[in-house]
C-alpha cells in the first residue's frame, strides 16, 4: 500500500479547518454587528418618538417680573456708587456725574 505523506495531509487539514473557522467567525461577527446596529438604531428612533410624545407643549414665556424700583435712598445709592468707583468699575468722572444726578433728584 502506498502511504501518502501524513504530515502534509495533517497540515492541509489544519489549514482548511482554521480557514473555515476564521470565515465562519468573521461572518458571525458581521451578523452580530449588523443586528446590534439595527437594534441601536431602532432604540434611538423609539426614544425620539417617545420623547416627542412625552414632551409637554412649550410653555408660554413667563411675564418678566416688573423692574425693581430704583432705590429711593440717596445715601444707599451713593454708597453703592462709591463701592463701584473704588473697585474700578466706574471712573471718577462717571462717579461725579452720577453723584450730581442723585443729589439733584433729592
Amino acid at each position: 500500500m502506498l502511504r501518502r505523506r501524513p504530515l502534509a495531509r495533517m497540515a492541509v487539514r489544519t489549514t482548511v479547518v482554521a480557514g473555515t473557522a476564521a470565515a465562519v467567525g468573521a461572518h458571525a461577527a458581521n451578523r452580530a454587528a449588523a443586528s446590534q446596529a439595527e437594534a441601536s438604531q431602532a432604540g434611538y428612533e423609539a426614544g425620539i418618538a417617545d420623547a416627542a410624545q412625552a414632551a409637554p407643549p412649550p410653555a408660554a414665556p413667563a411675564a418678566a417680573p416688573p423692574a425693581a424700583a430704583p432705590a429711593t435712598d440717596p445715601i444707599a445709592q451713593l454708597t453703592q456708587l462709591a463701592a463701584l468707583r473704588d473697585s474700578g468699575v466706574v471712573t471718577e468722572a462717571e462717579f461725579e456725574a452720577q453723584k450730581a444726578r442723585i443729589l439733584g433728584s433729592v
